[in-house]
């Protein structure tokens, strides 16, 4: 317990460096500028695109055209875009083409969004997105003072039900327990690059010179995997605190978090020891010592290495709170949500090892083959 102790001290120290240490888009005191094509993949969308839709309503002549890449939906989402069009005729619909082998669908309805796209710079957004009012003019403000060629905007995630609130702020603290935000900033090495699909700006040209979607066309984590790349071409970009001009309200019930988590967690790890490290990193460091301390407590001999442990987990989760905007009482639920977490982790990694695959708005990932099923395109 001793080194469990010492880690979790240094995983606060970390949580607090990201918290006090990692830039926010900054306001805009000049409007910049700049002729920019929006372009929204959308699968069943129905219920988040037309907040995504109203929210770019609000950010001025910089959006030149809003292109949405109908991802072969079932449901009215190609209705909805066609509605809005008739409101603004710079929004688009784009009729979806044949997958083709090798791609996942996020990345190659990205791809040919990109193809379409008239604009200087190209601003990905996943369909529940919403931005902030002139949120687009600080982002094109901060690309233009900071000399980058890549922007990507880490969102604040609007919570609502319990499952939400109690589950949900898992997904940063898997991230800024291990990540230094900060140090990304200051440092281009390829291996410190980060991003966040729900938010990329990219020079086209750029984009185009290194080969755009098409290099990380196999990839769930697409949007990291392309910051990486970009780096290893010697091209400037960053992933910044972009909360206050980004919101994405990304499952709504438990269930929805369970199948989001599970077509994550298993697929994102390349070999299966870094997924079990994982695993077992979580289960002890921000489980364990909450069981220990549970056990010490029933037979009445409470240790200093464990009250530490438990506390700094504790302190890591309500700096996070205060970072993200969470509510505090969610911090008293850590250990359940850190179980969920390892659970949802293992029904995804016996559904990859099985054959079955996980799931998502029709497809199947990391299957057999681990690509998507080709009667799932």
């Amino acid at each position: 317990m001793p080194f469990v102790m010492v880690l979790t001290l240094l995983i606060l120290a970390l949580v607090l460096y990201n918290a006090r240490g990692w830039p926010k888009v900054r306001e805009d005191p000049e409007g910049a500028s700049s002729c920019v094509s929006v372009l929204i993949p959308a699968r069943n969308e129905e219920h988040t695109l037309p907040v995504c839709l109203e929210s770019l309503l609000l950010q001025g002549d910089a959006v030149c055209e809003v292109l949405v890449y109908d991802d072969s939906s079932t449901d009215r989402t190609p209705d909805i875009v066609r509605d809005f069009s008739v409101r603004l005729d710079r929004v688009r619909l784009l009729r979806p083409a044949d997958l083709p082998e090798g791609w996942y669908g996020k990345t190659f309805a990205c791809q040919q969004l990109a193809q379409k796209a008239q604009g200087d710079w190209l601003l990905f957004l996943d369909a529940d997105t919403r931005l902030a009012p002139c949120a687009i003019g600080r982002m094109l403000h901060e690309v233009h003072e900071r000399e980058i060629t890549f922007l990507s905007c880490w969102p604040g995630i609007d919570m609502r039900t319990f499952w939400e609130k109690a589950l949900m702020p898992m997904l940063n603290f898997v991230v800024f327990t291990l990540f230094p935000a900060p140090l990304s900033c200051k440092m281009e090495l390829p291996a410190l690059g980060l991003a966040h699909g729900a938010c990329l700006l990219i020079h086209r040209e750029e984009y185009e010179r290194m080969g755009g979607h098409r290099r990380v066309r196999s990839e769930i984590f697409e949007d990291t995997a392309l910051a990486r790349v970009w780096r290893e071409e010697g091209m400037r970009g960053l992933c910044l605190d972009g909360q206050d001009v980004v919101r994405v309200r990304m499952y709504e019930s438990f269930s929805s978090i369970w199948r989001g988590f599970q077509k994550l967690v298993y697929p994102a790890f390349q070999h299966a020891f870094s997924f079990w490290l994982f695993l077992f990193f979580h289960a002890t460091l921000f489980l364990f010592p909450f069981l220990w301390l549970a056990h010490q407590a029933g037979i009445r001999h409470l240790t200093y290495s464990s009250l530490v442990a438990v506390t700094s987990i504790l302190l890591m989760r309500a700096v996070q709170a205060w970072q993200f905007r969470y509510p505090l009482w969610s911090i008293f639920f850590h250990p359940l949500a850190t179980l969920a977490l390892i659970a949802v982790g293992l029904s995804s990694w016996y559904r990859c090892m099985s054959g079955q695959g996980v799931s998502w708005k029709g497809r199947i990932y990391r299957g057999s083959q681990g690509e998507p099923n080709a009667d799932q395109k």
